[in-house]
């Protein structure tokens, strides 16, 4: 049975620099009430950048929430006011230094809907041309070229842990026709 939750109130409990955290109180009907917190996020965007060879480009950067460096897509937070297409044209020029012709929307994917309302925009972009990357101040990253075949049957295996890319790298092979 699903229950629709309604909200009684909220009270906003942190406001940082890309999210608004709030403790809910919520009706569950005849069940009585819950509390939730709740992540609000001006939502971002990924973008899978494949050249005429079939390479894609990808970042490796420290991630400080899991205490590693992961092999992601390039992504980036939606600006205030800012469509999910510019920011993604944004982003890949700052993080990778490349520019499209062609760009392909593959949907969106929440990030995480138990307690984040952040929606992840997918881009695939085609006919590139490549110049210097221009990371945001505080940003280190690696740029990678690899093969998407390759990148396809590394989330295969189960070693490109961010799940954003691998919707991406799935929705993208698709499309490319590719694995």
């Amino acid at each position: 049975m699903v229950v629709e939750e309604k909200k009684i109130s909220s009270e906003l409990v942190f406001e940082g620099h890309i999210m608004k955290v709030y403790k809910d109180s919520v009706s569950l009907g005849e069940e009585g009430t819950a509390t939730r917190e709740v992540v609000r996020h001006k939502g971002a965007t990924a973008i899978l950048a494949v050249d005429e060879d079939g390479k894609a480009f990808f970042v490796e950067q420290f991630r400080y929430p899991i205490g590693k460096a992961l092999f992601e897509a390039p992504a980036g937070k939606i600006d205030e006011g800012e469509e999910p297409l510019e920011c993604a044209k944004r982003e890949l020029f700052e993080e990778c230094g490349v520019s499209a012709k062609k760009w392909t929307s593959l949907g969106k994917m929440l990030s995480s809907p138990g307690f984040c309302d952040e929606a992840i925009h997918l881009f695939l972009a085609e006919e590139l041309s490549e110049s210097e990357a221009n990371p945001d101040e505080g940003e280190f990253l690696d740029i990678k070229k690899l093969p998407l075949a390759e990148v396809l049957e590394d989330i295969r295996k189960g070693e490109i842990l961010d799940a954003k890319t691998q919707i991406l790298v799935l929705r993208g092979c698709d499309i490319l026709k590719i694995g």
